[in-house]
């Protein structure tokens, strides 16, 4: 990477955070954009579950992850606590690399 892109980023986001000292905090602060920001956290979650559940580099794939990733999501359907999906997805994980 060049100093020039790094120089920019830097430039990028100090201007960001000025900007929103300076009042573009207002724009940010009615009811799209809360109705926005409900639903950014939700996407967000689900795209990295997918990236780093289906693919490996550029490639496709289906393997244990996949198999835990639906048992979490059964889990979490069944209303069942927190820890608990993670216990079952990380055990059907395990015990689908296992066979």
């Amino acid at each position: 990477m060049s100093w020039t892109v790094i120089l920019a980023l830097a430039v990028g986001a100090y201007a960001f955070k000025a900007g929103g000292m300076f009042g573009l905090a207002r724009l940010a602060d009615g009811p799209r954009a809360r109705a926005l920001g409900a639903l950014l956290p939700p996407a967000l979650v689900s795209a990295l579950v997918v990236v780093q559940g289906f693919s490996t580099g550029t490639d496709l794939v289906l393997d244990a992850r996949a198999a835990g990733i639906a048992a979490g999501i059964v889990a979490a359907w069944r209303n069942l606590p927190f820890w608990a999906v993670i216990v079952i997805a990380a055990g059907t994980t395990a015990v689908v690399r296992l066979v």
